[in-house]
């Protein structure tokens, strides 16, 4: 009887790659970069004993097929040379992959030995020599090409020690010889995006207040000019009868009151109809074009809140939550009450149903050239739900960006941007003392969020209008538009932040009176922010150091209530510094240090004045009136001798 011959399994590798870098949870959710950006890839590589290991990057586009592949090196200066890193260029939209592979570098491991062998003047290395000969038969014999089995047949010809050390010959062995021994870490996903996913400038408005979508379309040269490459619409949809909220959040709405955009729907349409008042889809069309030609995109926004009057109630009943006694139950957050909005069911037996009509809203929007979307209150429905939308739409268009309004818990906020939201409402409207902005950005760009945490900095919005901005008058609107544009690469101003609107519907509330959410105003773009706006948005557009999150350095001032900090992206640096104080003028320092590499003495520019001045490392004197001057946002131009 023959018994049957079994084959012994490899050893278990013997190398370690850990903590790879980017990733988010460990490579559970990609890691966020933009076209044209350089991917920097690190890991710590390891294996017991002595032997030299080698290791690269492999990477390509989820959907190529093709791998290419970029060697990564031993991180300079570290002591241990556990670290290794490298680098490769994403140049196009879309989910990417790479992974870490690392390998034994048996001929330079056999080359490393011996040479310290002869360094410390060893012979009868005769043993070692036909060690050598044995590798370099090997790697000859699997050659890529005649040229390099060429350069190691001469030197196995002589068969010595200097022939078989040549660098040549060593080259050679490096790219041919067989990896074994390898290890591979990986895939780990990489989403990259369009600049303007990182890079942006919103402007919000209520398109009843300008004239409709026409005279939406009308203002777009102005905004343009201003520097505004962002137009976003609060819902621009039929708003329900039913309940209809009045002035000023009244239960009770007066005649001619037009109620609250994001009560959606009536008679003559829902999510997927404008507003009669406002023009017709035809006219949304003809705003994406015009806008698009003048450097813009339209965001819409994208509330699943129903009215009362909304077609889905009369079509999908099963959609939304009835009480025992078969009444519909509104939205409520006590001690909240949302009288005009109905939620979905999420948990009704038809969930695939309501899925995927949500799903054909935002398609139906994005056929009309929409293709940005600011989600209203994603925090409240499930992050499933989300994560299946946006990968659905994001498989047809990769382009189009989705920007998540959750002002909630940090672990809710951050799982959304995990799951794919492109950018995200943030604490900033909230921090205003120096400590908090250092604690606060020092998170974003440092604790691992910079990863995959898009802030939009809003310094305002149709919610939110801070105590900051209601006492700090002209001055703290100049301080709190510069902070926001100049900490984060994407912020936004909502209508009234030119004119200084900063009246409270009553002491303590954030809302505004008379708020734009209830009744119509009649806007112009005449605000007296507006010069001021046009150089912050300028002075962004022309400087890459002001678009990226994650180059931001903090001074030291000397004095609480100014903040300063650096930004510098290749020879561009930017430094910035803020009087906090709407009321009192402050005085203080930026001290540069030593390690930023700037010159001794040098020349800035102020980005917003125009005027020059003579700075150096070190302790730098500045002084801010409020009501003349607020803040500097200087550009460093050149050495001073």
């Amino acid at each position: 009887m023959t018994r049957a011959r079994t084959t012994t399994p490899p050893p278990p590798a013997r190398i370690v790659i850990q903590r790879p870098s980017p990733a988010v949870d460990d490579g559970s959710y990609p890691a966020k970069r933009c076209v044209g950006d350089t991917v920097e890839v690190s890991a710590e590589i390891f294996r017991d004993g002595h032997a030299l290991l080698r290791a690269a990057v492999r990477y390509r586009p989820v959907l190529s097929g093709a791998w290419d592949e970029v060697e990564l090196r031993p991180v300079a200066g570290e002591a241990d040379r556990i670290r290794w890193a490298g680098s490769f260029v994403v140049d196009r939209a879309g989910l990417w992959q790479y992974e870490i592979v690392a390998w034994t570098d048996r001929f330079g491991t056999w080359r490393d030995e011996l040479q310290r062998k002869l360094e410390a003047g060893q012979d009868h290395l005769s043993g070692e020599l036909s060690e050598g000969v044995v590798l370099l038969r090997e790697i000859a014999g699997a050659a890529s090409s005649a040229q390099n089995r060429s350069t190691i047949e001469r030197a196995l010809a002589v068969a010595d020690q200097t022939a078989l050390m040549d660098a040549d010959v060593y080259a050679v062995a490096e790219r041919e010889q067989t990896r074994t021994g390898g290890t591979t870490i990986g895939p780990i996903p990489l989403q990259v995006d369009e600049q303007r996913a990182r890079f942006s400038t919103w402007y919000e408005l209520f398109p009843r207040s300008w004239g409709g979508l026409e005279g939406v379309e009308r203002q777009l040269p102005q905004l343009a000019e201003l520097g505004f490459d962002v137009v976003y619409l609060p819902p621009i949809h039929p708003i329900g009868h039913t309940n209809r909220k009045g002035r000023n959040n009244s239960p009770i709405a007066e005649p001619g009151d037009p109620g609250s955009p994001w009560s959606i729907g009536d008679e003559s349409g829902g999510h997927d109809a404008v507003h009669a008042d406002l023009g017709t889809t035809d006219d949304v069309r003809s705003l994406t074009r015009v806008a698009a030609e003048h450097g813009i995109e339209i965001a819409m926004d994208f509330a699943v809140n129903c009215s009362a009057d909304h077609p889905w109630l009369r079509q999908h009943p099963e959609w939304f939550n009835h009480r025992p006694d078969g009444t519909l139950k509104y939205a409520e957050n006590p001690p909240k009450r949302y009288q005009d909005i109905y939620n979905v069911n999420w948990d009704c037996e038809d969930w695939q149903g309501l899925w995927d009509a949500l799903l054909q809203v935002v398609l139906h929007w994005v056929d009309c050239g929409v293709r940005t979307f600011r989600v209203d209150n994603p925090h409240t429905k499930p992050a499933a739900f989300w994560a299946w939308l946006l990968e659905q739409v994001h498989a047809r268009d990769h382009d189009v960006v989705f920007l998540s309004e959750a002002f909630t818990r940090r672990a809710v906020m951050r799982h959304l941007a995990k799951i794919g939201f492109n950018q995200s409402y943030t604490y900033f409207t909230w921090k205003n003392a120096r400590w908090e902005l250092i604690e606060y950005l020092t998170e974003l760009t440092t604790s691992g969020e910079q990863e995959y945490f898009r802030p939009n900095f809003f310094a305002n919005t149709p919610d939110i209008l801070h105590e900051y901005l209601q006492l700090g008058g002209r001055p703290a609107f100049e301080a709190r538009l510069i902070l926001a544009a100049t900490l984060s690469p994407s912020y936004g101003i909502y209508s009234g932040f030119e004119n200084c609107e900063n009246v409270p519907v009553e002491p303590g509330s954030e809302e505004y009176l008379n708020s734009e959410k209830y009744e119509i105003y009649h806007r112009t773009l005449d605000g007296q922010l507006l010069p001021l706006i046009g150089a912050v948005n300028r002075a962004r557009r022309d400087n890459p150091a002001l678009q990226r999150l994650d180059n931001l350095t903090f001074l030291e001032t000397e004095n609480d209530q100014l903040i300063a900090y650096v930004k510098r992206s290749g020879s561009n640096t930017i430094i910035t510094v803020v009087n906090l104080d709407p009321h009192h003028t402050q005085e203080g320092l930026a001290i540069v240090p030593a390690r930023l590499g700037l010159p001794p003495a040098f020349a800035v520019d102020d980005l917003l004045t125009g005027e020059r001045f003579h700075w150096h490392t070190g302790r730098n004197y500045v002084r801010f009136d409020p009501g003349v001057r607020q803040a500097h946002v200087n550009r460093v131009e050149s050495e001073v001798e």
